[in-house]
Parts: C-alpha cells; structure tokens; sequence
C-alpha cells in the first residue's frame, strides 16, 4: 500500500498529520522535508488530476509494462 499524507514537522522533530489516518497495522513510513518554498508549481499539482484519468488506464499499463521488472525473477 502507497498513501501519501501531508504533515507537518516542528523544530522537535514532532509529526503531525493534517488529516485522520486509519491503518489496519502498523506501518513505515518516510517522511520528506520541504523548503518553505514550494517544490512543485501550482501548475503541476492543478494538472494532476486530469493526467491522473489518462494515465491510470489498464491500456497505459500495459503500454509501458516492458519497462517494469520481472515479479517472476
């Protein structure tokens, strides 16, 4: 399982989630920190839902399944 969720971190290195997470077990986690500038355009991140129609189609995976690794070896 993937799930991105945003947080903030304080000078303490405390985490806090900005929304509710519920999850069956525990789990890791990796957490990335962000200059205060943003990283990624807004352009980018209005673009992401319509690209996300178009990529998440089982013919684009299919397209690009040569490039993905062997789940047999």
């Amino acid at each position: 399982m993937l799930k991105v969720v945003e947080a903030t971190v304080d000078e303490q290195g405390n985490v806090t989630l900005l929304e509710p997470l519920q999850l069956p077990k525990p789990a890791r986690a990796f957490v990335t920190i962000f200059s205060e500038e943003s990283c990624v355009s807004d352009t980018a991140l209005l673009s992401e839902a319509a690209l996300a129609e178009h990529w998440l189609r089982p013919e684009e995976d299919a397209a690009w399944a040569h490039l993905q690794p062997d789940p047999s070896s």
